[in-house]
């Protein structure tokens, strides 16, 4: 579990805004929803060999789950750990529903550029992914589908998906510890889904811990058998790291 004590950064986010980080293995992320109704939309990769990243398939499969959660973990497409949920506040997180793009929000939200509105513009998930990316000399071929914290959407029976208003309140947080030096980007724009005509994406504060070792009991490591797996993989591939 992270050191709460010994916070390394700390930022406040506004909603639509973007971020972009690389997080040393042995540190944990925490992100707080400040008003409720929060989402934070999120790419990983692998800060040494960004060609190894997220990847949403083998973390559902591979764990026998729908949406993510405490103690569950965030599987690259190398059959490696980049980083396990260690605590959750919300209990139900998106995993299968991406990020808006431009047409998406001016159909809903209207249109309102950066030269009539400046930073109040409205923006989207993809373009801000594609903006942070830029800057690690990563593109559009890149992009892979993303996790959505503090959002909730069930499926019906025949696999129609609705979104769950009010599921994150004020306050609430989910904290990852990264088992893998890992580049992170996110944005906080509204999630896809979201019902209504309201542009009014939600702001978060971000805040890296010192986290402690992983023992073998680690709930993150036992919860599947495919994890402990993953782990050992994980730990071979640390292991050669000068």
């Amino acid at each position: 579990m992270s050191n709460l004590e010994n916070i390394l950064y700390s930022r406040e986010l506004g909603g639509g805004h973007m971020w972009s980080k690389v997080i040393g293995r042995g540190k944990s992320l925490r992100m707080t929803d400040l008003e409720g109704g929060a989402n934070v939309s999120m790419l990983l990769y692998n800060a040494l060999e960004k060609t190894e990243r997220y990847n949403m398939p083998d973390t559902l499969k591979g764990q026998k789950i729908f949406y993510l959660r405490a103690p569950y973990c965030l599987h690259s497409d190398m059959g490696r750990i980049l980083a396990s949920i260690v605590q959750d506040d919300v209990g139900w997180h998106d995993s299968v529903c991406g990020a808006t793009n431009a047409t998406m929000v001016e159909e809903k939200y209207g249109q309102n550029d950066y030269q009539d509105a400046h930073n109040d513009w409205y923006r989207n998930g993809r373009d801000c992914f594609l903006i942070e990316l830029g800057k690690w000399g990563l593109g559009e071929r890149d992009l892979v589908p993303n996790m959505n914290w503090f959002s909730k959407v069930t499926p019906d029976e025949e696999g129609r998906l609705s979104y769950v208003p009010g599921h994150s309140t004020k306050g609430a947080s989910v904290t990852l510890r990264f088992e893998m030096d890992t580049l992170v980007v996110l944005n906080t724009c509204q999630h896809p889904l979201e019902p209504g005509n309201d542009y009014s994406p939600k702001p978060v504060r971000i805040e890296v811990f010192e986290a402690g070792p992983v023992e073998d009991n680690d709930p993150s490591r036992t919860v599947r058998q495919e994890n402990q797996r993953a782990f050992e993989n994980t730990e071979d591939y640390n292991r050669l790291r000068f």
